[in-house]
C-alpha cells in the first residue's frame, strides 16, 4: 500500500444555497475527505450558506450549513460554489453575491461545479476568464455575461487560480485534478482508485458526444440522413461540394443552409464526427494511429493529431493512454 506523510492543514469552503443540486456538492466533498482517511491528506471542510441551518437540495435530503457570516475570516485555500436549480436565484441575490466576493479575495483557489458558474460570474470573478458550466446552460450564461468566455465543450478548465466545471460529476474529475495538484498524481492516483473512479478525466476531455451535439443542433432534423451519410463515409472524399451533391443543393446554398441549421460550418461538422470515430477506435481497438486516421479520413496521423488538439486538447496517443481499453484487455 502506498504511504504518504502528514500534509499541511488545506481548508475548503462550499458555498450552498436553497435547491442546491445535492450530487454536485457530495460527489466533490467525497473526494477531499476520502482523501484524508485515504491518503492522509489534511483538508478541513465546511460547508456555508446565508443562514444556517438545513439548506434544501433538488432531492429529499437537506444538508446542514454554517452562516457566511460566521466564517471566522483568515484566508481559504479552495472555495467552490455549488451549482443546481437554485443558482440562477442565488446569482442575483446581493448578499450572497457580496459574500462569495469576500471570500473568493482571501481564497487561495477559486471554482464552480456545474452551474455555479452563474455565481461565480455574478461577483465578477469569471471577468475575462475562460471558463466551462453545463452544456444546457453554456449559451444562457455567456449571454448574460458578456465579458465571460464559455468554452462548452470541456469537462473542467482552469484560467489560473479560478477552476469551473461541467456538469455533475465533471466536478469529481475537477475535485480529482485538485488533489493531484496539491499532492501529486501518485496521490491522486491512490484516491481514485479507492473511489472506484477514472483517474483525473483530462479537463479537455469533451462534455458530450459531438456526433449527438450535431444531432440536437439540427433540431428540425433536415440533415438527419445526411449526418448518417458523413458517419457511414468518413474515410470518403467529405468535401463540401460532395456533401451539396448528397443533399441535393447547391454547393453555396448547401453551406449556408447548414450552418444557419445546424450552427456550424459543414468542413467543422465533418471533422467533429471524425474525430469521434477516431475516439471510439482508439480506445476499442489497438490499431495503428496511422491506420485509424486512414479510416476516419483524416489521411495522415498529424492532421488526426491536429484536429484531436483542436477538439479535446489531446494526441491520439495521450487519448488512447487516458481512454483505451483494448491494451488494458489484453494485458
Amino acid at each position: 500500500m502506498t504511504s504518504f506523510s502528514a500534509k499541511p492543514v488545506h481548508t475548503v469552503v462550499f458555498i450552498v444555497f436553497p435547491d442546491v443540486k445535492l450530487l454536485d456538492l457530495s460527489g466533490a466533498l467525497q473526494v477531499f475527505e476520502d482523501a484524508n482517511s485515504v491518503c492522509a491528506a489534511n483538508y478541513e471542510t465546511a460547508i456555508l450558506a446565508l443562514e444556517p441551518g438545513p439548506v434544501k437540495t433538488d432531492t429529499a435530503v437537506s444538508i446542514s450549513a454554517d452562516a457566511i457570516a460566521q466564517w471566522p475570516g483568515g484566508s481559504i485555500d479552495t472555495l467552490i460554489v455549488a451549482g443546481g436549480v437554485g443558482t440562477r436565484a442565488a446569482s442575483i441575490d446581493k448578499t450572497l453575491i457580496a459574500e462569495v466576493r469576500r471570500l473568493a479575495a482571501t481564497s487561495a483557489r477559486v471554482a464552480s461545479i456545474c452551474t455555479g458558474a452563474y455565481v461565480l460570474a455574478a461577483a465578477g470573478l469569471l471577468d475575462h476568464r475562460r471558463c466551462v458550466t453545463h452544456w444546457e446552460s453554456c449559451a444562457h450564461l455567456q449571454k448574460r455575461f458578456l465579458q465571460v468566455n464559455v468554452d462548452p465543450d470541456p469537462i473542467y478548465v482552469r484560467d489560473d487560480n479560478v477552476w469551473t466545471s461541467a456538469g455533475v460529476t465533471a466536478g469529481i474529475d475537477m475535485a480529482l485534478a485538485m488533489v493531484a495538484d496539491d499532492h501529486g498524481r501518485a496521490f491522486a492516483l491512490a484516491l481514485a482508485r479507492s473511489l472506484v473512479a477514472y483517474m483525473m478525466r483530462p479537463g479537455g476531455q469533451s462534455q458530450f458526444s459531438p456526433v449527438l451535439d450535431q444531432q440536437a443542433s439540427d433540431a428540425g432534423g433536415r440533415f438527419e440522413a445526411l449526418h448518417t451519410w458523413i458517419i457511414d463515409n468518413l474515410g470518403n472524399d467529405l468535401r463540401v461540394e460532395r456533401l451539396a451533391e448528397q443533399a441535393n443543393m447547391s454547393a453555396r446554398n448547401f453551406a449556408r443552409v447548414y450552418a444557419s441549421e445546424t450552427g456550424s460550418s459543414p468542413a467543422r461538422a465533418v471533422e467533429r464526427f471524425r474525430v469521434e470515430a477516431a475516439r471510439r477506435l482508439l480506445e476499442d481497438t489497438s490499431l495503428p494511429v496511422t491506420t485509424i486516421a486512414d479510416r476516419c479520413g483524416f489521411n495522415d496521423d498529424e492532421r488526426l493529431r491536429r484536429a484531436m488538439l483542436r477538439a479535446i486538447a489531446l494526441s491520439p496517443n495521450d487519448y488512447r493512454k487516458h481512454f483505451g481499453t483494448a491494451s488494458k484487455a489484453a494485458g
